[in-house]
């Protein structure tokens, strides 16, 4: 398994644990989150506290990786889903995350195309 994409599972084991101390361990100062609307959330503060709100509200919120693809250059594909009893947040989903220097810089949530 590559660092990136070990790197990516981490982060995935944090959020799942809701654990705010790792999640900030393993982001880049600049990092930025992208939801599937294509909202952004930019700096490594800002998402920390936008995930504590987020633990806050959806407190059964989970995500389930299938297949965890590092394409390079500091790329991971993530194709799995979500699971969540708020309906917009469960099924299936993406996940394009960005690897810079050890560190997560952006963590990209995109809906699978119908098909």
């Amino acid at each position: 398994m590559s660092d990136d994409k070990a790197l990516v599972l981490a982060f995935n084991d944090a959020i799942g644990r809701r654990d705010l101390d790792a999640l900030a361990a393993l982001m880049t100062p600049t990092h930025r989150f992208v939801d599937a609307s294509g909202a952004a959330i930019e700096g490594k503060a800002a998402c920390i506290d936008a995930w504590r709100r987020f633990f806050a509200a959806f407190p059964d919120y989970r995500n389930i990786f299938d297949e965890v693809r590092a394409t390079g250059n500091g790329r991971v594909e993530v194709q799995g889903r979500s699971e969540c009893s708020v309906p917009e947040l469960d099924g299936p989903a993406l996940w394009q995350v960005s690897v810079r220097g050890g560190f997560i810089d952006e963590w990209r949530v995109t809906e699978v195309p119908s098909a």
